[in-house]
């Protein structure tokens, strides 16, 4: 029962069932079977065999009928090749022998088929391995989808293993049902880690060979804290991580407590602590009353929950649903930030070789205008009912300014000759995100309302680290010099042009940091919901002064580990602070 040490990416405790699930859409899950389990899981490849089987027959009969026997007969073939002996005898023995589950058996196949097609002579009979594999690849999905369905269903609450840290594997189940996540690969900053610390999912990463070790359903205690795993623990190492459960949650309640209290400097400066929302499901994870309005609402969340776009009818409802939730406090929408690592399964983009710098966010609206059309007017129709700001991603030049301004007053125009109730006043504002906008900042605050800064894209774009890249993801610091000192001149500029300046990215949730920020002069503060309590108690521990002192001494730091350190001394003074707090 050792401990194996990973990487923190989202603090907090899980014990509970492991559940192993594909990283990607195009993988196929690993774990290890008990002796005991492998007839069970060959009776469940015979299932799915039988399954992919009958629809080759029906669907080589309904081809038949159209178009003729001939063109009918490929269906025939791939039934033959679904009761070939060979093929079956190899992974009947992976089973067996090596205690591996259908799906990675089969997927084993498959690559073994290809590597021998790919030795042979002439295009044609390469070729030809897609043929073979078709089969047996329809079989992997049968096997995925139908333990999906029957694991959705019910109602366990477990640790999810994946290869690795992606969106699809945090989202793979409702977050109530997840007591942790852990997996062989990725990076603190990738997009599935951010969601895991929105979601308030403990989760460790970075543990190699981790799905060898594994078995379906095997007991796996997560300490996000320390970024370790226990596997199958035995009763007195359950019995003292239960005590550490109790004691943080009772170090939570303490915050809470005092987390509706606003978030007052000792010297009088309030600053608004807001929240940043993934879906509407978010609003009953927290009591609105603990912030001080939406400062993010994804909405590509919204549209990657779904199977088609959705309607500006629905649009307006879930936006609606949410401004009314605030009760008058303000909500930022931005529009639709897909791309990259976020992609619709309905709405087919490109294959680029590197896709952090290209076809995403505003890039996307501005080319398909549809999208943004109607996304807008949902959003103007939702102003009626509560204050709404509308923010824009993915800004690089004062032209995409112009162009999306083009459009918001093309759209409100529309809405308003057809009778549609509209804010006369909607402010609206622009990610900070890109180097480019740091060199226009005054030009661009001249046109626009407020600003927010989306650190987590302008770290791995000012350090030129793709942040879902493992071969990279260490290189990505978001305390590097260079981007403290941006983060500041962002600050300075927006108190020159009397504009509101609010970070939303990931560094927000960090309690030294939101010193920091609020000592370089933002107003606003947007995190996931788990850091609102925190976040005020530092806010009203330390004068605005003072932070503004620190901000000056960190500024002459000139290495990550220098600022790093600084900001260490910080979090432990807060931390002393909530521990004299919890004893008073």
């Amino acid at each position: 029962m050792p401990q194996i040490q990973g990487l923190i990416v989202a603090p907090g405790l899980g014990l509970g069932p492991v559940h192993v699930v594909r990283a990607r859409l195009d993988s196929a899950p690993v774990w290890s079977l008990r002796a005991d389990e492998t007839g069970a899981e060959i009776e469940r490849l015979d299932a799915a065999i039988d399954q992919v089987f009958e629809v080759l027959g029906r669907r080589q009969k309904e081809v038949a009928k159209a178009v003729g026997e001939r063109d009918a007969g490929i269906l025939g073939v791939h039934q033959m090749i679904l009761r070939d002996p060979g093929a079956r005898a190899d992974v009947d023995r992976a089973i067996r022998d090596e205690r591996l589950n259908a799906e990675a058996a089969v997927d084993r196949l498959i690559h073994t088929l290809e590597e021998t097609m790919g030795r042979l002579d002439g295009d044609s009979i390469r070729g030809y391995a897609a043929d073979v594999t078709e089969p047996w690849r329809a079989v992997v999905k049968a096997l995925m989808q139908t333990d999906q369905e029957s694991f959705a269903q019910s109602e366990d609450k477990v640790v999810i293993a994946a290869a690795e840290l992606t969106p699809e594997a945090v989202t793979f189940l409702g977050r109530e049902r997840i007591h942790a996540i852990v997996t062989e690969a990725g990076g603190r900053f990738s997009h599935g880690a951010v969601l895991a610390r929105s979601f308030g999912i403990p989760c460790v990463v970075g543990i190699p060979n981790l799905l060898a070790r594994l078995e379906q359903n095997m007991q796996v205690l997560v300490d996000g804290d320390h970024g370790t795993i226990v596997l199958d623990p035995d009763e007195a190492t359950i019995a003292a991580f239960m005590t550490r459960c109790d004691q943080r949650s009772t170090r939570t309640s303490a915050l809470s407590s005092h987390a509706g209290k606003p978030a007052v400097t000792p010297d009088g400066t309030k600053l608004d602590v807001l929240v940043n929302l993934e879906s509407v499901r978010d609003l009953d994870t927290f009591d609105v009353s603990h912030c001080d309005g939406v400062g993010l609402l994804r909405t590509e969340f919204l549209y990657m929950e779904r199977t088609v776009f959705p309607s500006e009818e629905e649009q307006f409802r879930l936006y609606r649903r949410v401004v009314d939730s605030m009760q008058g406090r303000p909500v930022t929408i931005r529009t639709l930030d897909i791309g990259g690592d976020k992609q619709l399964p309905y709405f087919k983009t490109p294959k680029e070789a590197n896709p952090a710098l290209g076809w995403r966010g505003t890039r996307v609206t501005l080319e398909w205008q549809d999208l943004l059309r109607v996304q807008l007017r949902a959003v103007m129709r939702a102003t009626a009912h509560g204050p709404v700001r509308l923010l824009i991603p993915m800004i690089s030049s004062l032209d995409e300014v112009h162009s999306v301004f083009k459009i918001f007053d093309e759209t409100r125009l529309q809405l308003t000759e057809q009778g549609y109730d509209v804010a006369p006043d909607i402010p609206v504002g622009i990610m900070i995100e890109v180097p480019s906008t740091l060199w226009i900042l005054d030009d661009l605050l001249a046109e626009v309302d407020f600003i927010s800064v989306g650190t987590n894209d302008l770290v791995q774009y000012l350090l030129a680290v793709d942040r879902d890249n493992v071969f990279v993801s260490g290189l990505y610091e978001p305390m590097h010099p260079a981007v403290i000192r941006a983060l500041a001149e962002i600050g300075r500029a927006a108190k020159r042009a009397g504009k509101s300046v609010c970070v939303c990215g990931e560094i927000a949730g960090d309690e030294a940091v939101a010193v920091l920020l609020a000592g370089m002069g933002y107003d606003s503060l947007s995190v996931a919901p788990n850091f609102l309590a925190v976040l005020k108690f530092a806010i009203r521990a330390i004068p605005l002064a003072e932070a503004q002192g620190i901000v000056e001494h960190v500024l002459r730091l000139r290495s990550a580990t220098e600022i790093k350190a600084s900001l260490e001394g910080i979090r432990k003074r807060l931390g002393e602070a909530i521990l004299a707090h919890e004893a008073g």
